[in-house]
């Protein structure tokens, strides 16, 4: 057993040095010559969700359920994940293609160190929503525990678009502007700005089949108010549910194979 593991921290040392310091040098050059430096990180969501609040609140009234301000941030917060992510990913083979042809290491480190560094935000953001909740006094019991498996899932969802999009791109530089408009429309597809009950149940059934939305839902659920559906209470059935997550597990077994394949010609191309 001893020897296993030596075996495989020798094979995974290597490649854990780059990414860290690749890491490293992607949080220090992202806010360089910023005067808010990390801030940003907290501040940019913060101004987000509060255009977004204003707008469909008070001018158009989107409200869609109790303390909708917390599920506005929260949909805010996972759908900015998601874009970040993926924008970031899928520029991030040929942003490093002078290091691929010096340095021979795991084509996945590049990807996984924009990862990690978008993580970070992440989790900084999901305290500021802590705290939003307690100010609200919105208190959740153990049926949070469930967002631990939902962040996995997204993660998970986020990470195999944006090795599918990165090895893509080195290729096909188009596929760019073809995502941002994507992007652009999965956002008001997606129940960000509005709750699904404002939807006629029939179009729900289907939005809620994209696993983004079906996360936001869910997280709405088991934090904010069991008021907020889910895609289970949709449908009927909790089988459903096996639907947005075989889409994510698909994708991310299809997303590696793809991206082992083309990883041999990156250097060259990217």
């Amino acid at each position: 057993m001893n020897d296993f593991f030596h075996r495989v921290r020798e094979r995974y040392r290597y490649p854990a040095i780059i990414l860290r310091a690749m890491v490293v040098s992607d949080l220090k050059l992202r806010y360089q010559a910023s005067f808010l430096g990390y801030l940003w990180t907290l501040l940019r969501p913060l101004a987000e969700f509060a255009i977004l609040y204003v707008v469909f609140t008070k001018f158009i009234r989107l409200v869609g359920g109790p303390d909708w301000a917390i599920c506005l941030l929260l949909g805010t917060v996972i759908w900015g994940f998601f874009g970040e992510l993926t924008v970031q990913g899928l520029t991030s083979i040929v942003a490093r293609g002078p290091l691929l042809c010096k340095v021979n290491f795991p084509r996945y480190v590049v990807v996984l160190s924009v990862t990690v560094s978008v993580v970070i935000s992440f989790i900084l953001n999901l305290v500021v929503i802590a705290i939003f909740m307690l100010a609200s006094r919105v208190f959740v019991g153990v049926e949070a525990l469930w967002f631990l498996l939902l962040i996995l899932e997204l993660v998970t969802l986020t990470v195999a678009v944006s090795l599918f999009l990165g090895a893509l791109y080195v290729r096909l530089r188009d596929i760019d502007y073809i995502w941002q408009v994507l992007t652009r429309a999965a956002f008001f597809a997606t129940p960000i700005i509005y709750s699904l009950s404002l939807v006629p149940e029939k179009w729900a059934r289907i939005l809620v089949l994209n696993p983004v939305a079906q996360i936001i839902q869910d997280a709405r659920h088991v934090l904010v108010s069991d008021q907020y559906v889910t895609i289970s209470g949709l449908w009927g059935t909790e089988w459903i549910r096996a639907v947005p997550i075989g889409i994510t597990l698909v994708l991310a077994v299809t997303s590696v194979i793809f991206f082992r394949r083309r990883s041999r010609s990156f250097a060259e191309e990217a």
